[in-house]
């Protein structure tokens, strides 16, 4: 079996009709999803992320990773048969595999969450062209590519990779404490060279990170108190 983790992104927007339901229901609702996470999180690692106010789009995101594709597919089966999914759609979902990279040292093969309190998340797409260089061009340029990152130390990189495996080459993923730091750092990488090869990083979504019951309960603004929550990202 291989040693590469698989890493699910699944971002969740919910009928606007939901909150019109009554409390007990949309209480209910919120536990079985909940449920489900928990099973899943009993020996894997399992995010919560809150995009209310930040996209119009996607509300929860669920940040899921395993040993194979069986186990995300069977959390994904069991969360489909909560209450809450019954109301909720999927319009985003990107799929990457942990894989150390072929440019620097940095380990990308071992599990590990993020840290930051802001996570933000995009597919990647490299133009043909560059997988025409060579080896050797190819790490020279993203060598520049690669230390302009180093120059923001607060801001963790997780990149995944989706080769065949999703519409995307990478899923890019990184974390901090300040959003701020993440513009400029985004804005830099725009003037590297290997930034000339960019062929899709959109759309890219700002997440907030909080255990799975904050995140929840600001579907509808109402508290709910579950017997067993997941800890606080």
């Amino acid at each position: 079996m291989s040693a590469r983790h698989f890493v699910k992104y699944t971002f969740l927007k919910l009928d606007p009709a939901w909150r019109r339901l009554e409390p007990e229901q949309r209480a209910q609702d919120k536990r079985e999803l909940m449920a489900a996470c928990e099973d899943f999180a009993d020996g894997h690692l399992l995010q919560s992320f809150s995009l209310i106010g930040t996209r119009g789009d996607a509300e929860l995101m669920l940040l899921a990773e395993a040993e194979n594709l069986d186990r995300i597919h069977e959390f994904h089966v069991v969360l489909a048969q909560s209450g809450l999914m019954k109301w909720s759609e999927i319009p985003h979902s990107f799929l990457g595999m942990r894989k150390s990279s072929e440019y620097s040292e940095d380990e990308r093969t071992v599990p590990r969450g993020f840290r930051g309190k802001y996570v933000f998340v995009y597919p990647f797409v490299k133009s043909r062209e560059w997988y025409a260089l060579g080896a050797d061009e190819r790490w020279r340029i993203m060598q520049g590519h690669i230390e302009v990152g180093r120059e923001y130390p607060g801001v963790d990189n997780h990149t995944t990779y989706s080769f065949g495996l999703d519409d995307q080459e990478f899923v890019v993923a990184f974390d901090t404490d300040d959003v701020g730091t993440f513009l400029d750092l985004v804005q830099q990488l725009r003037t590297t060279e290997a930034s000339r090869y960019t062929v899709r990083d959109t759309p890219s979504f700002t997440c907030i990170a909080m255990s799975l019951e904050r995140a929840l309960n600001a579907l509808d603004g109402e508290r709910v108190t579950f017997e067993a929550a997941l800890p606080a990202a």
